[in-house]
């Protein structure tokens, strides 16, 4: 079977430190500290705690280490290497990073904020490369799915319907829609993501880490389209 699956990470906590903290006196010393200026550098909580204490949306926000463990879970999967996953990112602040499937992300959490760094403020890395392994474009939620030809998908949250991982996958495959998992720490996915989700399942009667909800349905997905042979 030749289906490939489509995983968004919706509203995904990764952005540069916002305008409105840049003189926040954590925010200068990290900045002074790494030679950069305060705009150049990811929002993080661990670093940046407090500083994003009057943010808005603040418990979505300043986790890039989701999008990191996610990363590298889905670019190794087996599913990426025989060629039939592409992810993508959607950020809380709306921009999409578009992820090559050969990208390889650093296993370091240091040399990945580096990299991440460096495509929200050129556009794409390599910034010289014609075929870039990662590019970022602004893009809503809805816009990104109108790009990618989808007029819905699948939403898997902690209050959707319980089911198996190989069923969310095989509706997924019959129907020809995308995999959303929410890229953030805490609260609930906006109404623009609700409103364009088709059916919500949830794989666990409990909260589950973005990353491990990532491993689960992406092992589903190998199942129903045959990547482990079993005899």
């Amino acid at each position: 079977m030749s289906t490939v699956i489509n995983l968004i990470l919706a509203e995904s906590s990764i952005e540069l430190v916002p305008r409105e903290i840049w003189n926040h006196p954590v925010i200068l010393k990290h900045a002074r500290k790494r030679k950069k200026r305060p705009g150049e550098m990811l929002l993080d909580i661990s670093l940046h705690y407090f500083a994003m204490r009057n943010l808005s949306m603040r418990e979505k926000r300043g986790r890039p280490d989701i999008v990191h463990i996610s990363l590298l879970n889905a670019l190794s999967s087996p599913l990426n290497i025989v060629g039939k996953l592409r992810v993508y990112i959607h950020t809380l602040n709306d921009y999409v990073i578009f992820v090559n499937p050969a990208t390889r992300i650093p296993r370091n959490y240091n040399r990945f904020v580096g990299l991440i760094e460096q495509l929200l403020i050129e556009g794409k890395v390599p910034p010289d490369a014609d075929k870039p392994l990662m590019y970022v474009k602004p893009l809503s939620f809805r816009n990104l799915l109108r790009e990618l030809g989808f007029d819905g998908a699948i939403l898997l949250s902690e209050k959707g319907r319980l089911v198996k991982p190989e069923d969310i996958c095989r509706l997924c495959v019959e129907r020809g829609l995308p995999i959303v998992i929410g890229g953030f720490p805490h609260g609930d996915f906006s109404n623009e993501v609700k409103s364009l989700t088709v059916e919500a399942f949830s794989i666990f009667p409990k909260p589950l880490d973005t990353w491990v909800v990532v491993s689960r349905v992406i092992e589903g997905c190998e199942r129903i389209l045959g990547i482990y042979e079993f005899k």
